[in-house]
């Protein structure tokens, strides 16, 4: 008796099992899976990468079209390849697709519980992006620290004279770089983070930044293999940790002046007007935030706000250079036209500075500082333009690919900022075939400061000096390779000699 009641059970556990084995058959059957290239066993595509996946991605896509899957270990990856697609990812479907993975990397100091840009779209992700918006990146903010930025501009053509008269060359990434870190530093903190451009303490502030988003955007064995998590066998978030923690040090030095001057007694010198850190330290004062949640918006916005602005300078003077015969001519003569030779820049005049605008739209779009944009994720099972995106599965936007797409773009490998002159595409996240700062409600909150920091530095430069490549180097040799990490930057950094403009 006993026996046959065994034997009815494990028949009716088999039938069980048999049932669901069907079913999952048919559900999986009945999935009209996005197409891609046919994964190995256990590594699946991760081969398929490279060194800049960026350009691979591209590659396969245009074998396998703008909606792509990858198997990457045990992730699965869709990659959109398109201005169609990432228009339904990033605006019709923004709420599907709104949510982020958790590298492990990011996990690094808990970073990923407290940073704005990593954490799921709720209520402290709200909080967080309310208090970057409504104290930082407003069109008031912006305007009453106009005159930071003018001032960080003269600092900046002041070094760039200095150099002349030495005969040395300007790192323009570089000094384009501290130029930015310092003007973040003055509107957060109301202070210089480094008092010249020849202070080492900023060099060391820049390596941190680029080797954090290197690290950030690096292939990660253990995204793809989840038991590997205890050994972290790249060591990526044991170095991202260190980044981090060193990032956080100096962000604490400010943070602690700042605390000891609003001890009562205190007897040295206190600013005449309400900064950034004044509004956080009362948030947190309020218990709103806490002291964590300011650290890691530091990182952030110092990442994020110093290393893509620097870059797209870099990056539009180095395409400017190589055509200097018609682009460097053009742009001379509308700054001359509109502003006067030698004169700095202020942002009132970029509105009548066409050409240097379609400049930056066209470096954006060669050049987009997060190529593959910030990855999202599915929570659950999503179907986009008719295929199925499986539950959990990595969502990644290649707005590189975008950006050089010839269904979109004429001769896309061209530099021609003319291809933006009287064009309704702008970068703000509604025309997808321009993305350089994403979509939706995950769009990069720091773009409005970008927006004004660029051109402003581009056209000082431009219309304050000439400039020649170091060491003679003729502008068609000019090495245009790139580096990969979160953010793209020039394998090689641009060094040119400067000439005054005499007015």
């Amino acid at each position: 008796m006993d026996f046959n009641l065994v034997m009815i059970g494990v028949l009716c556990i088999l039938l069980a099992f048999t049932f669901l084995s069907i079913r999952r058959i048919r559900d999986k059957a009945a999935q009209k899976l996005p197409p891609g290239p046919y994964p190995l066993p256990i590594i699946g595509n991760i081969h398929k990468l490279g060194e800049h996946p960026h350009k691979s991605l591209t590659k396969l896509a245009q074998v396998y079209g703008p909606i792509m899957r990858l198997k990457l270990g045990h992730m699965t990856s869709i990659v959109i390849s398109s201005s169609s697609t990432a228009r339904q990812v990033l605006r019709k479907q923004d709420i599907a697709f709104s949510n982020r993975p958790h590298p492990d990397a990011i996990r690094a100091l808990d970073h990923n519980k407290y940073s704005a840009v990593w954490l799921p779209v709720g209520t402290r992700w709200r909080s967080l992006r309310k208090i970057m918006g409504s104290n930082i990146f407003t069109a008031t903010k912006l305007d009453a620290n106009q005159h930071l930025r003018s001032q960080k501009m003269h600092d900046l053509i002041r070094y760039c004279e200095k150099c002349s008269q030495r005969g040395e060359a300007v790192d323009i990434g570089g000094a384009a770089f501290l130029t930015s870190l310092n003007l973040m530093s003055n509107t957060i903190f109301s202070k210089d983070m480094v008092d010249s451009y020849e202070d080492a303490e900023g060099k060391v502030f820049r390596d941190l930044v680029w080797n954090t988003m290197v690290e950030i955007g690096k292939p990660n064995l253990v995204d793809y293999f989840p038991v590997l998590r205890w050994m972290d066998p790249q060591g990526i978030k044991r170095r991202l940790g260190s980044h981090f923690a060193n990032l956080i040090k100096f962000f604490d030095v400010m943070v602690d002046e700042r605390l000891e001057q609003r001890r009562p007694g205190y007897r040295g010198e206190n600013k005449s007007s309400v900064d950034v850190l004044d509004e956080l330290l009362k948030l947190q004062e309020s218990n709103e935030i806490d002291k964590s949640h300011i650290q890691h918006m530091f990182v952030d916005l110092f990442g994020a706000g110093t290393d893509t602005s620097s870059s797209t300078v870099e990056w539009a003077m180095s395409e400017i250079l190589r055509n200097r015969g018609t682009i460097l001519v053009k742009a001379k003569a509308e700054l001359d036209r509109v502003i006067g030779k030698g004169k700095i820049i202020e942002e009132a005049d970029v509105s009548s500075l066409d050409y240097l605008r379609c400049i930056v739209k066209e470096t954006l779009r060669l050049h987009p500082p997060a190529p593959l944009l910030v990855p999202r994720q599915v929570q659950e099972e999503v179907e986009l333009c008719g295929y199925t995106v499986p539950k959990n599965s990595q969502v990644l936007v290649n707005a590189w690919a975008i950006g050089r797409d010839p269904m979109l773009w004429e001769d896309p490998l061209s530099f021609q900022p003319e291809r933006f002159m009287n064009s309704e595409i702008d970068v703000n996240g509604h025309g997808y075939e321009l993305i350089p700062f994403g979509g939706g409600r995950r769009i990069c909150p720091g773009m409005p400061l970008a927006m004004r920091m660029v051109p402003i530095m581009l056209g000082s430069l431009l219309n304050c000096f000439e400039w020649e490549l170091e060491g003679g180097i003729a502008p068609e040799d000019l090495n245009m390779e790139d580096k990969f990490g979160l953010t793209l930057a020039k394998l090689y950094p641009l060094r040119l000699v400067a000439t005054p403009v005499v007015p």
